[in-house]
């Protein structure tokens, strides 16, 4: 039972006022009220409905946008809202978009081919017009009648699939015929561009060579078994793996290439890329631009920036617990004063203690020989207060010794 609920049920069985109860629990009467009619506050109105968007939005694409897709998209519409908000939003209905997995590469190095040079060095900036540098790479698709592989190209101005082919062989014929449609894709006059890829067997054939040579393409490797050094066409097979392969199983080739073809067309046309400043590629390759939108050498450098300050964080907790564990363990000792020496910080030095007799006591038989015990001054326990105003206080066993032992500034007893 939540404690609005116990407060309800208080007054309900023992009529003890709502006031009194949330006085009485520490609790606001304000918030109980709020629970007990509801919030219809426009705070939380427009809360509820921004959940709601965001829901939809999520839904609308199976669950396969982030917090920054869904942000542009809620602007388009009208809200003004921050990307924080969407993910706290997406947080508290538990709406997740993309767990990690493990990569498992395909890439298998022909030794004895010519390999390019690689003439990109990981500079995966978008060139400032199209047909200046394409990437490619191959991946494979699961289905009930076998592995079917799938070659992709992809132009970095606006990181739009311009060519792509699917067959059953891992080979070079794939990679060629890739090319070859993006290259009638962009209109046949491709001279000039800049092709990168790893260094597999199928990159490195006599087929994609050919065909590379005859439409004027450069062809650049980068090192086997890196995937840094071709993350655009790695990033891009990772998006299909996450939001179509993992969700869905295919019995033969013809419905893997049919959800394929659908997915890549869903891709360039309506899918938001951060690169593009929240844009689907083919609206940035004919101009349109979102105002405010991050470019890529922002969004790299706050990357950076959030990659340098995580490593610097790790170094120094790290520095700190091997100083921690190197330096000797500190003990809390008062400073040195001319004469004396440390004392640890638990009080004054205790006592010698022994068995006490009963005199010294002050009870037993011993002690009430003489006579019994007189009654305790109520004053000389006064307290600290009394010890304020330069008053010693004793315990009651110091104050009954005193009590037996003779005055000595008393005058002496006269016989009669």
């Amino acid at each position: 039972m939540s404690v609005a609920a116990f407060i309800t049920a208080q007054r309900a069985e023992h009529g003890v006022p709502y006031a009194v109860a949330c006085r009485g629990l520490g609790v606001s009467q304000a918030w109980f009220y709020k629970w007990r009619h509801g919030d219809v506050s426009l705070r939380r109105a427009r809360r509820a409905a921004l959940d709601a968007a965001v829901a939809y939005l999520f839904r609308r694409r199976d669950g396969r946008d982030g917090s920054p897709p869904i942000t542009a998209a809620l602007r388009d519409l009208g809200w003004k809202v921050s990307k924080n908000t969407v993910a706290d939003s997406m947080r508290a209905q538990g709406l997740l978009a993309r767990p990690k997995k493990k990569r498992r590469g395909l890439t298998r190095a022909d030794k004895l081919a010519r390999k390019a040079p690689d003439l990109l060095k990981r500079d995966f900036a978008p060139p400032p017009a199209v047909n200046q540098r394409w990437v490619s790479d191959l991946t494979e698709i699961p289905t009930g009648h076998g592995v079917l592989y799938l070659a992709s190209v992809l132009d970095l101005n606006s990181r739009r699939a311009v060519g792509y082919a699917l067959g059953a062989h891992h080979d070079a014929e794939l990679a060629a015929a890739a090319v070859q449609v993006a290259i009638a894709v962009r209109g046949g006059d491709v001279a000039g561009v800049v092709f990168h890829t790893d260094q597999g067997g199928e990159f490195s054939g006599g087929e994609l060579t050919r065909v590379c040579a005859r439409a004027g393409i450069t062809q650049s490797m980068g090192r086997t078994g890196s995937a840094l050094d071709n993350a655009v066409a790695e990033s891009f097979h990772s998006t299909l793996e996450f939001e179509l392969l993992s969700r869905n199983r295919f019995a033969t080739h013809a419905e893997a290439r049919r959800a394929v073809v659908t997915w890549l067309e869903e891709y360039n046309t309506v899918r938001f890329h951060s690169t593009n400043g929240m844009l689907s590629p083919v609206e940035f390759e004919h101009g349109r631009r979102r105002p405010g939108a991050k470019s890529y050498d922002q969004l790299r450098r706050r990357r950076y920036h959030a990659s340098t300050q995580k490593n610097h964080d790790e170094k120094k907790k790290k520095k700190k617990n091997e100083a921690e564990a190197a330096a000797p363990p500190e003990t809390s000792l008062e400073p040195l004063r001319d004469g004396h020496q440390h004392r640890a910080r638990t009080g004054p030095p205790l006592r010698p203690q022994g068995p006490r007799s009963p005199a010294a006591t002050g009870y037993g038989p011993a002690a009430t020989a003489s006579g019994p015990l007189p009654a305790l001054d109520p004053g000389a326990s006064a307290g600290p207060a009394r010890q304020h105003q330069g008053q010693a206080t004793a315990c009651p066993r110091e104050r009954a010794v005193q009590a037996t032992q003779p005055d000595p500034s008393a005058p002496p007893d006269q016989d009669p």
